[in-house]
C-alpha cells in the first residue's frame, strides 16, 4: 500500500509502520466495524494525519498520555507509533469501552511493539495516576470530555481534543462551566476544524 507523505505531520521514516497499521486495521475491519466502507477510502487523511498532528502539540517533556475512546486506534495507537520512531518517552494508556476494539488495539501494539497499556473500561470506571496529555477524537462534547477527564489530569496536564466546525460553541458552552487556557490550532486535514490545545483548567465555583 503506498499511501501521500505529509513530513510536516508524519516524519518519513515512520511511513512504512502506519502503512502498516492500515493494513493491519483493513483486515480487523473485516471482523469488527473500525471504520466505515466511506471511510475507508481516506483512511490516511482523515484518521491517520488527522490523528498525527496531535503530537507535535504534546510538550516535550510529556511522559504520560491517556487517549479516551480510542475505537481503531485513533489518535493513540497513531501517536504512539510516531512518538517511538522519535524516540519520545511516552506510556500511552488507551480507554475503549468496546471489548473487540480493545482486543485489537492491543494486538496493535504488540505489533509494533509499544508502549502502551489498553483498558477495556469506559473512562468512569478507571483509576489513573494524573497524565501529562489526554485527548480524545470524535468522543463528546467539549464539555463532557472535561468532565470526563480533568479528574485524571495535574496542574501542567495538556489536554488535546480535535474539534469540527462546532468548536467555538463547544467553547462557548464549555467555559460557562470551566476557567482554561485555550489555544486553537488550525487542523490540516478538516478546513473547518481546529485542535483544542487546552490547559489551566479549573472548575468555575
Amino acid at each position: 500500500m503506498t499511501v501521500p507523505i505529509c513530513p510536516a505531520i508524519v516524519p518519513r521514516e515512520t511511513v512504512s509502520a502506519l502503512e502498516q497499521f492500515i493494513e493491519l486495521l483493513t483486515r480487523w475491519n473485516r471482523k469488527i466495524n473500525l471504520f466505515s466502507r466511506k471511510e475507508g477510502a481516506d483512511l490516511w487523511d482523515r484518521h491517520v494525519l488527522d490523528s498525527a498532528q496531535l503530537l507535535p502539540l504534546a510538550p516535550e517533556d510529556a511522559r504520560t498520555w491517556l487517549d479516551v475512546g480510542s475505537g481503531g486506534g485513533f489518535p493513540g495507537i497513531v501517536c504512539a507509533i510516531i512518538a517511538r520512531y522519535q524516540r519520545r518517552p511516552i506510556t500511552f494508556t488507551l480507554v475503549e469501552s468496546d471489548r473487540r476494539k480493545s482486543a485489537f488495539l492491543r494486538e496493535a501494539a504488540i505489533r509494533f511493539e509499544l508502549p502502551v497499556t489498553v483498558l477495556n473500561a469506559r473512562i468512569e470506571e478507571v483509576a489513573l495516576i494524573p497524565q501529562d496529555v489526554i485527548s480524545a477524537r470524535a468522543l463528546a462534547t467539549l464539555d463532557r470530555l472535561l468532565n470526563y477527564t480533568v479528574p485524571f489530569s495535574h496542574s501542567g496536564t495538556t489536554f488535546l481534543f480535535p474539534k469540527g466546525r462546532q468548536h467555538e460553541m463547544e467553547l462557548t458552552e464549555a467555559r460557562k462551566s470551566w476557567h482554561m487556557k485555550v489555544i486553537q490550532v488550525p487542523s490540516r486535514t478538516d478546513a473547518e476544524g481546529s485542535i483544542l490545545r487546552i490547559s489551566e483548567v479549573n472548575r468555575r465555583s
